[in-house]
């Protein structure tokens, strides 16, 4: 199984203050031959419905020295489990959750908001120092 993401309690952390709970850590999907590995699942119930909303997290830092790398092999990676939870769990929605200093010096680009735009890459920006959620940004 690979290595948690340096800020996955972080993620955690905020997405339960924000009344989610977390069923999966990590939320394992089989499609085909390939198993991936998921950073966290979360359901959230929601008064007007019986089932509640589901998530999947892939969480990102973005260390790397090179953005475009980072956000290149995120989104490959995003594509990835977009395509194995359709064929397994299509009411759960896939979020990239990336810190907000990233958002906010790196997807405030054009082509990096249209290119996730076209992905259909919901976003959660995510919050290190407080431990919260910043913004949802459902494409």
């Amino acid at each position: 199984m690979p290595a948690k993401d340096l800020y996955h309690q972080v993620v955690k952390t905020a997405l339960q203050k924000d009344g989610w709970k977390i069923t999966h850590d990590p939320l394992t999907i089989s499609a085909g031959l390939k198993t991936f590995h998921v950073d966290l699942g979360a359901e959230k119930m929601i008064a007007a419905e019986k089932a509640g909303v589901k998530i999947a997290v892939e969480i990102k830092s973005f260390l790397g020295t090179v953005f475009t790398k980072d956000f290149y092999n995120a989104l490959g990676q995003f594509d990835s489990y977009f395509v194995a939870l359709s064929l397994t769990e299509p009411e759960r929605v896939l979020y990239l959750a990336i810190p907000l200093d990233t958002f906010e010096v790196e997807m405030d680009n054009f082509l990096v908001r249209l290119i996730l735009e076209k992905a259909k890459a919901n976003l959660i920006v995510y919050d290190i120092e407080n431990e919260n959620i910043a913004k949802w940004i459902k494409y």
